[in-house]
């Protein structure tokens, strides 16, 4: 009895002990694994924090006229000018031509989102808009004169503060954020998600920017959809006017592709996504982490596509240079209202025949739902 009874304690005090080491080992290696994750976690978190470039020229330079800048009219809504440079220089960009040691904004997007991140609206700026380019600061430390002339001669003379202090003179709308993106960094983030998927109106066969595609639906991978926004005197009439629609149209539908996918949800496919965007970036120092940016990006996942619009400012043929433009002032005066003071914008559809929206009170644009086959 003694024995048995010594004998079943025994086994029951061993059994015990197998239990508690099998428990702290797991415990040891749940503790590990979750070390080793969130380890991990850091290291992701700040490789592609240190991916960002932040703008601190820019900041300096804006800090200096902080007086004479807009103030922000509605808390909480958000207005970013989003900057495509056309430089030479850098990993990736060389081949698409010489660097002669200037870059100019061959697109440049006003970006405003409503306080109640319940929509947004992105308005083109025409490249070759006339504008009033104030003194700025030159990349060689000098400081420009002051100037009536081409709107993206801005990027060229002072960088990201210039084009920036240009559109708020013109606008009168503070710009809270910037965002510079190259050649390169946006072919990776088409790249990243797969290619994008866009509708070609007639086949497309360009030497100068060897590009060759076929009518219908086409998925553009990063090269094709470069070629694609750059494109210009091969397709329609040629103008700038064209190719901002295409840089419009194409810009909704990589809306609706990251949106419309699993991209958002699935980290094997966030992570690329995010690696090539923060790669590409250079912002103001604010969004210049991951932090910051999550903080921009986080209340747009509320917006809905249909929400996403799309437009150009209203401009006409410069008097003096039919190859330039100007402002359609008291249109252009009305749109910047709205967008000070948070309002929503109307937008009449492109494809609706001009006769039909001449008595329309909208500005002619599209949203990132339209089907660009339709």
């Amino acid at each position: 009895m003694t024995d048995a009874g010594g004998a079943t304690a025994t086994g029951d005090g061993i059994a015990r002990r197998r239990r508690r080491r099998w428990l702290t080992g797991a415990a040891a290696a749940a503790g590990l694994l979750g070390a080793g994750t969130l380890a991990c976690g850091w290291v992701l978190y700040d490789r592609l924090s240190d991916n960002i470039t932040p703008d601190e020229a820019a900041a300096a330079e804006l800090a200096r006229y902080e007086r004479e800048r807009p103030t922000a009219l509605v808390r909480g809504a958000q207005n970013i000018l989003l900057i495509g440079s056309d430089t030479r220089a850098g990993d990736g960009n060389r081949h698409y031509g010489k660097d002669l040691g200037t870059e100019r904004s061959d697109t440049t997007i006003l970006l405003h989102l409503a306080a109640d991140r319940r929509s947004a609206t992105a308005v083109s700026l025409p490249r070759d808009l006339m504008v009033h380019v104030p003194s700025c600061l030159r990349g060689d430390g000098r400081r420009s004169e002051s100037s009536f002339t081409l709107f993206n001669s801005a990027f060229e003379v002072g960088g990201s503060a210039c084009t920036i202090r240009t559109v708020e003179k013109l606008t009168d709308i503070r710009i809270d954020h910037h965002v510079v993106v190259d050649f390169s960094g946006f072919k990776n983030m088409v790249d990243s998600i797969d290619g994008v998927q866009v509708c070609l109106k007639e086949p497309i066969d360009d030497k100068a920017a060897k590009l060759r595609l076929p009518a219908g639906r086409v998925t553009l991978d990063g090269e094709q959809a470069l070629g694609y926004v750059r494109v210009r005197k091969s397709l329609g009439d040629g103008s700038d006017t064209e190719r901002m629609e295409r840089q419009q149209l194409f810009l909704g539908a990589l809306v609706s592709k990251v949106r419309g996918s699993d991209v958002l949800l699935n980290p094997a496919k966030l992570y690329p996504l995010l690696d090539a965007a923060t790669s590409a970036l250079t912002t103001d120092p604010e969004l210049a982490s991951l932090r910051g940016l999550y903080q921009l990006v986080r209340g747009l996942r509320d917006i809905p596509t249909e929400q996403v619009q799309f437009l150009t400012v209203p401009r006409e043929p410069y008097v003096y240079d039919s190859n330039r433009d100007q402002l359609v002032e008291g249109r252009a005066d009305a749109l910047f209202a709205l967008l000070r003071a948070d309002r929503p914008v109307p937008v009449t559809k492109k494809n609706v025949p001009a006769s039909e929206n001449s008595e329309a009170p909208g500005f002619r644009g599209n949203t990132a739902a339209e089907d660009s086959c339709a």
